[in-house]
């Protein structure tokens, strides 16, 4: 009975020091959200007129580019994949890596070759085990990403898409946006070429009650497209990057608050046996110096 209540006590002690540190990662999780969050708030707004001024101007002219322009006979696409670099996340990499999955399947579908790259050692580590082949990938940032990686990650995807030969007709982006702290969900997206859609455009306006400006492109459209849309790539992914990131806590938060909280539930548990194997170690003792004092008594009795 003695042996048994020390196994209780060392896993109560176990468990213990678990909870300890779950508790540590949730709070560091939970301070680095607040600047992941502010850091969401000040590049979407960025990233959105960027993306509209960049719609603009390849809408509201004729200039021709290569990132604006339908490739014809389009078969090759790159998917950029953004997962996290550590585990004790929940479901956050499995949900980009499965959205990944099923693009990547669709895109085959429809007849295409499809090449990856990923940010992240989470997904690499996934592609890697399965003998998956990746084009290229970068590790080392996903929960504090910075301009200077997205714009590494946008200069490679960029030169494929713009490449004569070997080179992507499309760009595909599967990130995870950050919605709330309780929600976060794997999206994907097209990046180049821009899709261009005048009705949707003209919807938004007058959702908005907005009148779309009058455009005077300076030193040509043509010049101003060169200068945006490598911005304009860039900008999304590291907007992405971020949405990423903010996802990427909130999700390790709230893994490590369910692990902090069973392992609590746990602890009860243990203690409750190790109480049981205690009250029942006393009992057998307690029966046993009865026994003996009544083996006494009668030895005492027969020999007198």
């Amino acid at each position: 009975m003695g042996a048994q209540l020390r196994v209780y006590k060392r896993r109560i002690r176990s468990v213990t020091a678990t909870k300890k540190i779950t508790k540590a990662m949730e709070m560091i999780s939970a301070s680095r959200i607040v600047k992941a969050q502010r850091a969401v708030a000040a590049s979407t707004p960025y990233a959105d007129e960027l993306t509209r001024a960049v719609t603009a101007v390849a809408t509201r002219s004729n200039a021709k580019h290569p990132l604006t322009t339908e490739k014809p006979g389009a078969d090759r696409a790159a998917v950029l994949l953004i997962t996290a670099d550590r585990g004790l996340a929940g479901g956050y990499s499995a949900n980009a890596i499965k959205q990944a999955t099923a693009l990547t399947a669709q895109l085959r579908a429809e007849g295409k070759d499809v090449v990856t790259y990923i940010v992240g050692r989470k997904g690499v580590s996934y592609y890697n085990f399965r003998h998956l082949e990746v084009t290229g990938s970068w590790t080392g940032f996903s929960d504090k990403p910075t301009y200077g990686d997205a714009k590494a990650v946008a200069s490679d995807l960029i030169e494929a898409f713009t490449a004569e030969t070997g080179g992507v007709d499309e760009l595909h982006l599967v990130s995870t946006k950050f919605e709330s702290m309780l929600t976060q969900t794997a999206v994907d997206a097209r990046l180049l070429p821009l899709k261009l859609d005048e009705v949707q455009l003209g919807e938004e306006s007058k959702t908005k009650h907005e009148i779309f400006p009058l455009y005077d492109f300076e030193p040509s459209a043509e010049g101003v497209l060169d200068a945006l849309l490598p911005r304009y790539v860039e900008s999304r992914i590291y907007n992405a990057l971020l949405q990423s990131a903010a996802s990427e806590h909130a999700a390790r938060r709230r893994a490590m608050k369910s692990a902090t909280d069973n392992a609590g539930e746990l602890i009860k548990s243990l203690t409750r046996l190790a109480n049981s194997a205690r009250q029942a170690e006393i009992t057998q003792e307690i029966s046993e110096i009865v026994g003996g004092a009544n083996a006494l008594a009668d030895a005492s009795r027969g020999s007198e």
